[in-house]
């Protein structure tokens, strides 16, 4: 006799957003971003419910985005595709060097090394270095140019278009004939993204909502106080932001409304960062639901989620509810997303087999499914609620074998249901009662990603700076035609993207465009009312971070493990001193590494961040380090590294692979778990034998590990970098761009 199955229903919402590209409305995009995911996903991604007849999908899409978008599809250039419309003779050498050095940006694995030709040309530039334009001849320069240009268009649309078809096929050869009809056709698939949006939702298939216009966070802009009580010794001045926060969010929602013809019911805060007083202004402006995170709820309701070694969630009722949250003008509802499945899809599933990740997944929901047989309630929604972008292009096929295994197995299963969030809540009866909301982002429980770091800091220092000018002159000059076009680009400048790649711990490779572009359009502020710039506006904000300090081993070492601090046999080790900004003074979990080695073993002594352990409410949570291991020569399986990103622009070190992993982690000044995991063919982790470290955890953490467990001989070194990723997210490698290595000794024979 077969068990009885409760309904769970599915909310499946992917999030589109890139920030403003242009330094003035009218100039060319200085990245090309919008335009590549444009072609790879956005259109594609909301094509899928074409293809099953109960699949119901939610969009949100950033108001900015639609916005350039549209720019496109009207013919706007960016430096890429503007360079791959020219003439190669009318190529000056800045513009070669400019190919050389943006025009790999693609994923390695799938995206260059399947296409023969493209990597081809990465390896004679890989060989022969990107500053000397000589490197590749014309016709090279050419094919360089097209072949980025088809990498990132999506699968889909080279089978079915037979344009596409032939370029491809093509493989060298391109002429400038050919990389114009490429730009073409990619501003003909961008034409069809909006009118199929608005096809879709008006058939009931999919529903859309919205972000604030320029995606600001809005806890910040609206809770500066708040945002800033712990840090007393910060001295930067109160920002008065309340108004802008509450006309981004309305002008998004009349602008949604606008293309689409049906006003969002729901809102995504800008990186799901969330507080009282957002919910009392989405509520103010007539928005009936919201999307955060589990790590939020658990703070709000003071219940942690509890995961087991392969992230399934010991209890999941409290995820699967949704919330209603009480305000001075009406109740809002919340939705909470599931963390382990965000992880997944997002980073790990991308190194393995599609249909059995998608299967993998598919499992997991049937597992939670499983769990809430004993619920008193009869209404369950899961929640998958996260970038709709980014991650794609690092599955084969661009996600699509994923996603359509996916969506299949879930839309043959009568127990499942996909949703649309409005609907689902317009039916539900069973609403959860919510009495606090802790505020947060997405994937931390707190904002220091954006503010409380020196950089990020004086970031908002020139933002406050201009907008106390801008203020002022419109006190002076109210009827100034120009006024509206000067506050557009101050809620520019209040947008995530400045502030989360300013300053510790993030670093997008492309760092001082994006602070060129920042400064840039708080510039315009001025151009627009005829003023002069400050001279501050000139002074770039990157690079002024100081480096950790590392000193190298200077002996041999083989000390006694004891855990104590105070006990010898550490002097001769090397020592790397973890910065201690604001942003990482809470997410590190050590404040410094010593390590060194003798004949046979490796020593590693971690010495815990003090600002944690005498934090009023200590290790309240689960802090998480990665060690990655590989014997120099790589004669060994190796996998990739099997954190989560942050965002797309991934650190190089982040590629490597490895041959052994060590986990760490620590909660309630308690040492968890401390596991040895090792790679296998096919880019996959097992659980390697952890019994043969010695380990001793008190005033420090020591461990003792033989050379054979990472197979390295006498004479041969060891590589390694350590990882701190607390929930499994990258928060920064240490170091940063380098791989530290120790060498075995060769053994002298006595005689």
């Amino acid at each position: 006799m077969m068990s009885q199955t409760k309904k769970l229903s599915i909310a499946f919402v992917w999030h589109m957003h890139q920030p403003v590209y242009q330094l003035n409305p009218d100039g060319d995009y200085l990245m090309p971003w919008v335009r590549m995911h444009a072609v790879k996903d956005y259109l594609d991604m909301s094509l899928w419910v074409e293809k099953f007849d109960n699949l119901r999908l939610n969009f949100n899409l950033v108001p900015s985005l639609v916005d350039a978008l549209i720019d496109y599809a009207n013919g706007a250039h960016d430096i890429h595709s503007r360079l791959t419309v020219t003439p190669t003779q009318k190529l000056s050498n800045e513009d070669k060097i400019f190919i050389l050095n943006n025009f790999f940006d693609a994923n390695y694995q799938t995206m260059i090394l399947p296409n023969a030709q493209y990597h081809e040309l990465y390896r004679i530039v890989q060989d022969n270095g990107n500053s000397d334009v000589n490197v590749l001849t014309n016709q090279q320069y050419s094919d360089l140019m097209a072949l980025f240009n088809l990498a990132w268009i999506d699968p889909s649309f080279k089978e079915s278009d037979s344009k596409l078809k032939r370029l491809v096929k093509k493989k060298k050869n391109y002429t400038l004939e050919d990389r114009i009809e490429i730009i073409e056709i990619q501003r003909g698939i961008i034409k069809k993204i909006i009118p199929t949006y608005k096809k879709l939702l008006n058939s009931g298939k999919i529903e859309i909502t919205t972000s604030p216009y320029y995606h600001p966070i809005l806890p910040i802009l609206l809770d500066y106080k708040e945002v800033r009580k712990d840090y007393p010794e910060n001295t930067l001045s109160e920002l008065k932001t309340e108004l802008d926060a509450k006309i981004q969010t309305k002008k998004a929602l009349d602008r949604i409304e606008e293309i689409f013809g049906k006003r969002p019911q729901g809102v995504w805060a800008s990186e799901q960062c969330i507080s009282e007083k957002t919910l009392e202004m989405f509520s103010d402006l007539g928005v009936k639901w919201s999307v955060s995170d589990e790590g939020i709820l658990a703070n709000s309701i003071n219940f942690e989620f509890v995961h087991d070694f392969k992230g399934y969630l010991e209890d999941p009722y409290h995820l699967l509810k949704t919330y209603s949250y009480k305000t001075q003008n009406d109740d809002i509802k919340l939705l909470f997303k599931d963390s382990t499945i965000y992880n997944l899809i997002n980073f790990e599933y991308a190194h393995h087999d599609s249909v059995a990740t998608a299967n993998d997944l598919y499992d997991r929901i049937k597992v939670i499914q499983s769990k809430i047989l004993s619920s008193p309630d009869k209404e369950h929604i899961l929640t998958i609620a996260m970038d709709g972008e980014n991650c794609w292009e690092n599955y084969s096929e661009d996600g699509n074998i994923f996603l359509k295994t996916l969506y299949g197995l879930i839309c043959s299963d009568k127990s499942l249901e996909t949703v649309l969030v409005s609907d689902y809540l317009d039916k539900a009866k069973e609403h959860k009662p919510i009495k606090k909301i802790a505020y947060g982002a997405n994937f931390n429980r707190n904002l220091k990603l954006w503010i409380n770091e020196p950089i990020k800091d004086l970031a908002w220092t020139y933002l406050k700076r201009v907008r106390d000018d801008f203020s002022a002159f419109v006190k002076r000059e109210p009827l100034h035609p120009n006024i509206e076009d000067a506050r557009t680009e101050l809620f520019i400048c209040e947008g995530s993207d400045w502030f989360w790649w300013y300053g510790e711990p993030n670093n997008s490779g492309r760092d001082s465009i994006f602070d060129y572009i920042f400064r840039n359009h708080l510039k315009n502020i001025y151009r627009y009312f005829d003023l002069d710039t400050p001279k501050f506006l000139d002074d770039p904000l990157t690079d002024i971070s100081p480096s950790a300090p590392s000193n190298y081993p200077t002996a041999l070492i083989s000390p006694k493990i004891t855990g104590k601090e105070n006990s010898k046999g550490w002097e001769n080790a090397g020592c790397i001193e973890i910065p201690d900004g604001p942003v990482l003074r809470e997410s590190k979990l050590f404040e410094k590494i010593k390590y060194g080695n003798d004949n046979d073993n490796f020593y590693l002594r971690f010495y815990l961040n003090k600002y944690i352990k005498n934090n009023s409410s200590p290790l309240n949570r689960t802090y998480q380090m990665y060690i990655y291991l590989r014997k120099s020569g790589r004669k060994q399986a190796l996998s990739p590294i099997r954190l989560v990103n942050k965002s797309s622009n991934v650190s190089p070190i982040a590629m490597e692979k490895f041959h052994n992993e060590i986990q760490i982690s620590i909660r309630d000044d308690e040492l968890r778990f401390l596991r040895i995991v090792k790679a296998i063919p096919g880019d996959m982790w097992v659980l390697g034998n952890y019994k043969c470290m010695e380990t001793s955890y008190d005033e420090v953490l020591e461990l003792r590990i033989p050379f054979e467990v990472f197979e390295v001989s006498e004479g041969e070194f060891l590589e390694f970098l350590f990882v701190n990723a607390n929930y499994g997210m990258t928060d920064f490698y240490i170091p940063n761009e380098m791989i530290l290595s120790v060498e075995r000794p060769v053994a002298v024979s006595k005689k």
